[in-house]
């Protein structure tokens, strides 16, 4: 299975970068860094929160009632005229629902380390989850999975697929830094430059993204 950092540099994932690009009017290549930060960040806080039988129902319900892929499908649709308000409202339910609390922590660490303004990181997200939830959404109907364990496989498989190993390294070392069960925290931490286990941390946040 290919990770989801894959599916950013595959064509389907150059059509989202231009697309989102276009739809917040910031440039393509800070849009595409972005991407890169925050859809693994917003996958693994799905993973954490796919680890309670009710978090796992609760993502598998909403695969199953709305977000099947089909939203991939005509991708020239969705952009050509703007992104449609229901997908953008849409997006805020399942950021809210992801990313709980924390969502502005994580809108202001990704808004620092990117150089995009908070409003435009928000608005990015926005449109990044519905489409996120479609990648998974696609890969839970061609894999079968319907319960607990194949959805946290399914996640875990999208995080690290066959991204190079530096992207490995990093993804596995955000799973949590700190040991106190908040992933979310950790990351914000790690991209504002905070100090938790620092040192390798930094590093590979500084080669990940060019910074």
């Amino acid at each position: 299975m290919a990770g989801i950092l894959d599916l950013l540099n595959s064509d389907l994932g150059k059509t989202i970068i231009s697309g989102v690009s276009g739809q917040t009017g910031q440039p393509q290549d800070k849009t595409q860094n972005l991407l890169t930060m925050a859809m693994p960040v917003l996958m693994q806080a799905m993973k954490r929160n796919a680890s309670t039988p009710q978090g796992a129902e609760g993502l598998l319900g909403a695969l199953n009632k709305k977000h099947d892929g089909s939203i991939l499908d005509d991708l020239g649709g969705l952009f050509s005229e703007g992104v449609d308000n229901s997908v953008m409202e849409d997006g805020g339910k399942i950021l809210g629902h992801v990313l709980g609390r924390r969502q502005q922590n994580v809108q202001m660490a990704l808004s620092q380390k990117s150089g995009i303004d908070t409003g435009s990181v928000a608005q990015i997200l926005k449109v990044a989850a519905p489409l996120l939830m479609g990648v998974l959404g696609k890969q839970q109907r061609q894999a079968k999975v319907s319960d607990q364990s194949g959805l946290e496989g399914l996640l875990g498989g999208l995080l690290k697929g066959n991204s190079p190993q530096q992207e490995q390294s990093f993804l596995e070392s955000i799973l949590d830094a700190d040991g106190d069960g908040s992933v979310v925290d950790d990351v914000a931490g790690m991209v504002l430059g905070g100090n938790k286990k620092k040192g390798g941390l930094g590093g590979l946040l500084g080669g990940l993204f060019g910074k």
